[in-house]
């Protein structure tokens, strides 16, 4: 017999030994010899009240063993003779769809402009610390994507665009813990990432799939309206019937190609900001109510802010407890910050985006006459000028959060986990009004809701510009664009996702519908 039961488990309660089987026991009114095992469901922390609890969601065994067995299985096969789908781009969608083509006996071809993530790292290394963007390898592109370096959160609202549950399973099959099947914001942590990216490379090459690295597509070749061939690193032309797109939301290269080919483009709206950064100790005095250092027992503390300014909302995003800021430019000549944490979030500071809604429609008119890129241009526009303001180096424009909101220029910095380095800069005023003035406002109002949030130890750093594309690129029902056959858009790129699970789940179905009928 299996019962499925909910317990409540305070911090103290916590430390003691088989609390859990006690507590289940007299939940269910048995005898804890009778509990053959107990398997966790799911687990968060409460910590909205001065005492902090612990949420078990459980499966009771009742003289019944635990199935060893996983829910799901990934029966791949070989496919190296297989027909033929190219992929391009290899992050959370290119990877996944590119595994669900192989399950489903198709053979995938990837095409990914960037290195495989161990030689990556040189570029990366490059950004931090000779200020050097490499255009086609940098923390957006590369084996895995703008996720293989991240905090690798895997929290997604999109429950009913595909089965989450069994991209975590994936993901645990090719190495992840498998901790993210059971807490409520699971993530693996950006020192672990790489080696379940590269897992994944394995799986498909292992089975008959292609993965083409330093391969950038850089011309498409179209015939009465259907897709007939690739260029490749502006040479090969290689033939196609099926192309899933899976670039990313910042691949701007490709938006500019099918703009240029006059391929169907929409503007999207999307959100802009900053980074900011506290030192971890003070978001978890906020969050766990405490002084000085948290129960060990505890993760390091995030949180979730939103506020309408204006008509917009101003609203944290990626919250990287325990992690570090990082530049996340993909060209020379701009600055963009990122954040992500290690596995086990030690870092000393604790980081969010906070960012605008901008409406593409009514906020930018000035930038009306760029059609369907407008949004992208203002992206631009915004980078370079982080870019300038910060010294013309991947050093990073900011203030102290108290003069960025009373619009003072700050005389000193904060420590700061950015490795490229900040200056001290007037982004209060640098910033448009549409951002900068619902900021101002919007950290104001955060501190009523956290005290201690608005404080002068909190360094504001900008910009944070890459929350999501500002371009899509229209489909059908079917996942085809409207406009040319055989081309699926995909992913955050497309403007069909907004993270790895969601850009994973969209990798899945794009690869169902490109071999549909086939």
């Amino acid at each position: 017999m299996i019962k499925e039961i909910q317990l409540r488990v305070t911090i103290n309660e916590e430390k003691q030994e088989g609390i859990l089987l006690k507590k289940a026991a007299r939940s269910l009114k048995l005898d804890t010899h009778s509990i053959s095992g107990i398997k966790v469901l799911r687990k968060s922390i409460d910590a909205r009240k001065n005492s902090i609890i612990f949420n078990y969601k459980l499966a009771i065994y009742i003289k019944e063993k635990i199935p060893e067995d996983p829910t799901y299985t990934f029966l791949y096969k070989d496919v190296s003779k297989a027909k033929e789908i190219h992929i391009i781009g290899f992050g959370p969608a290119g990877m996944y769809a590119a595994l669900r083509c192989i399950e489903l006996g198709f053979k995938p071809i990837v095409l990914e402009r960037g290195k495989n993530v161990q030689d990556r790292r040189r570029d990366l290394k490059a950004i931090n610390q000779d200020h050097i963007v490499n255009k086609d390898s940098n923390y957006c592109f590369g084996e895995g994507g703008a996720g293989t370096y991240s905090d690798g959160k895997l929290y997604t609202r999109s429950l009913k665009r595909g089965d989450v549950r069994r991209i975590f399973e994936n993901l645990v099959y090719h190495g992840a813990t498998e901790q993210i099947l059971v807490d409520a914001h699971p993530h693996i942590g950006t020192n672990k990432l790489p080696k379940v990216v590269k897992s994944i490379r394995e799986t498909i090459l292992k089975y008959g799939g292609e993965i083409h690295f330093e391969t950038k597509v850089s011309d498409l070749v179209i015939k009465e309206n259907k897709l007939k061939a690739i260029q490749l690193n502006n040479t090969t032309e290689m033939t196609v019937e099926k192309v899933i797109l899976a670039t990313g939301h910042s691949a701007r290269d490709i938006y500019y190609l099918l703009a240029n080919k006059k391929i169907a483009l929409e503007a999207k709206s999307f959100a802009m900001g900053v980074r900011i950064e506290h030192p971890q100790h003070i978001i978890d005095s906020i969050q766990y109510h405490c002084e000085g250092k948290r129960d060990e027992l505890l993760p390091a503390a995030a949180y979730s802010l939103v506020q309408q300014v204006k008509e917009r909302g101003v609203y944290s995003f990626c919250m990287c407890p325990g992690g570090f800021i990082v530049p996340a430019a993909t060209a020379q000549g701009e600055v963009v910050v990122n954040g992500m944490s290690p596995s086990k979030r030690n870092n000393l500071y604790a980081n969010s985006g906070v960012v605008v809604e901008i409406n593409v429609h009514q906020d930018i008119p000035k930038y009306d006459h760029f059609g369907a890129l407008k949004g992208l241009e203002y992206q631009k526009n915004l980078e370079k000028l982080a870019f300038t303001a910060g010294g013309r180096t991947q050093t990073a424009p900011a203030q102290r959060l108290t003069d960025f909101v009373d619009g003072t220029l700050s005389n000193t910095l904060n420590d700061c986990s950015y490795q490229p380095g900040l200056k001290s800069a007037p982004l209060h005023s640098l910033l448009p009004k549409i951002i900068g003035g619902r900021l101002r406002t919007g950290f104001k109002e955060f501190g009523k809701k956290m005290k201690r949030y608005y404080t002068e130890e909190a360094n504001v750093i900008g910009v944070e510009s890459r929350t999501s594309s500002p371009v899509s690129i229209p489909r059908k029902e079917n996942l085809e664009h409207i406009q040319i056959e055989g081309l699926y858009p995909c992913g955050e790129g497309g403007g069909y996702a907004g993270g790895i699970v969601s850009a994973a789940m969209d990798g899945e179905r794009c690869a169902e519908a490109a071999i549909k009928g086939w």
